[in-house]
């Protein structure tokens, strides 16, 4: 049923995914809108870092299973993986799924699938949908015609962890949001040839919200641990030594604080849902805005600590003050930085006008945010050595031994537990 598979979209899903499949003996073809990322691909390399992908890539290519273009060729499925971002006003913006449609709907024909596995606000599949049939007025979709369509449409949000998403993409258990049974079935059949998890069917708007629920879950869950954290600031109180005790309860299980919520899924998701229902989404709504309150709250904890710098020796002035930012990402270990809260933190701190050094040891060039700034990328010995005041912004494994390495009178803003855990 599937001898070509085309991925729309070579990021930090559809590249994973494509390649996966790749390494079934399913010949796949990506497609993306970077040359870069194209030619990338096509050397046998990877441009983003997720471990054991490189080697999967690398085989998949040499076996003639995997390869990139900028265009579209025909294929048995097409599966659209590219940002659903929100606009200033929080509202979805559906344009790179449009982009994809207007893409593929040329090279679409009779007994295709096609599936979006971009997180999306309910409704999203159907509008693909009636997308796909505007630009292609010749051929049937399920809106219309049901199990007897041209093209079947499905939605299967991806539910991977970054630094795990090759072992999850086969382990984990797939919702199929299908627009017809038959839809639901081809979906299904497509996963299974790599999924060991179950596959388990249901609707678009289902599937859609499922998705946007398991990562609201999740940020509810983190605002309260980062809401403890303020408050366990304020009495003096070891948030992390707190959490460890509530957490013998048999029934209770609080996640670990940490300087806010970052990544292309939790710090998005929950709004699609506020946007549908914005008079009855109040506590995603709340947790939401409390997680993003979380970075201004330690850049003011890290302004603190430079005014105790300052009083301490009233010669110098705030341009000889040095903060050091340790994690730019927004989780450990991965080199991912999209709406990374340590990101936004260390760029306030640059804006301040004293001198940043920034600790990343997953990427090696200052990304965009940061280059119109005093900000430094560093080793962590010389940001060890010469900073004033030191920001434990991200828990990477490079930075698991820093408790006993932090000279004693260094300030220290601690955020996710390094130093707290460790002395």
């Amino acid at each position: 049923m599937f001898e070509r598979i085309s991925m729309i979209g070579l990021g930090y899903i559809g590249l994973p995914t494509a390649a996966i499949f790749a390494a079934y003996g399913n010949r796949v073809i990506g497609v993306d809108v970077s040359p870069y990322v194209v030619d990338t691909i096509n050397a046998g390399q990877i441009h983003i870092v997720e471990p054991e992908l490189d080697g999967i890539v690398h085989k998949a290519v040499n076996d003639g299973t995997l390869h990139a273009t900028l265009v579209p060729e025909p294929a048995d499925a097409f599966i659209i993986a590219v940002p659903t971002p929100f606009k200033e006003n929080y509202e979805p913006d559906l344009s790179y799924i449009r982009s994809a449609i207007t893409l593929i709907a040329p090279v679409l024909s009779a007994g295709n699938l096609v599936i979006l596995e971009s997180t999306s606000p309910i409704g999203a599949t159907r509008q693909m949908a009636e997308w796909l049939a505007d630009a292609r007025p010749d051929l049937s979709f399920p809106q219309t015609a049901g199990d007897a369509a041209d093209v079947q449409i499905a939605h299967c949000p991806e539910r991977v962890l970054p630094g795990h998403v090759v072992r999850e993409l086969i382990e984990n258990d797939r919702i199929i949001g299908g627009m017809s049974t038959r839809a639901s079935e081809m979906a299904t059949a497509l996963y299974k040839l790599v999924v060991q998890g179950d596959c388990i069917a249901t609707d678009a708007e289902t599937a859609e919200m499922c998705k946007l629920v398991e990562n609201s879950s999740r940020d509810v869950q983190i605002a309260f641990a980062n809401e403890l954290s303020v408050i366990c600031d304020r009495f003096d109180i070891n948030v992390w030594e707190l959490i460890a005790l509530a957490n013998r309860h048999p029934r209770v299980n609080i996640l670990q604080p940490g300087a806010g919520v970052g990544g292309h899924c939790i710090a998005v998701d929950p709004w699609f849902i506020v946007a549908s229902a914005p008079e009855d989404a109040r506590l995603i709504r709340t947790a939401r805005e409390g997680n993003d309150a979380k970075p201004t709250w330690v850049v003011d904890k890290g302004k603190s600590a430079i005014l105790e710098v300052l009083s301490a020796d009233p010669t110098r002035a705030m341009s000889d003050i040095t903060v050091a930012c340790l994690g730019l990402t927004f989780k450990p270990d991965i080199d991912d930085l999209r709406k990374s809260p340590a990101l936004e933190i260390t760029r306030a701190f640059g804006q301040l006008g004293c001198q940043v050094l920034a600790v990343e040891p997953h990427i090696r060039t200052p990304p965009p945010e940061l280059q119109d700034l005093p900000v430094h990328l560093v080793d962590l010995n010389r940001a060890l050595e010469t900073a004033d005041v030191i920001c434990l912004l991200v828990k990477h494994s490079a930075f698991a031994e820093i408790g006993a390495q932090i000279p004693e009178h260094t300030r220290v803003i601690d955020v996710v537990g390094l130093r707290s855990q460790l002395t």
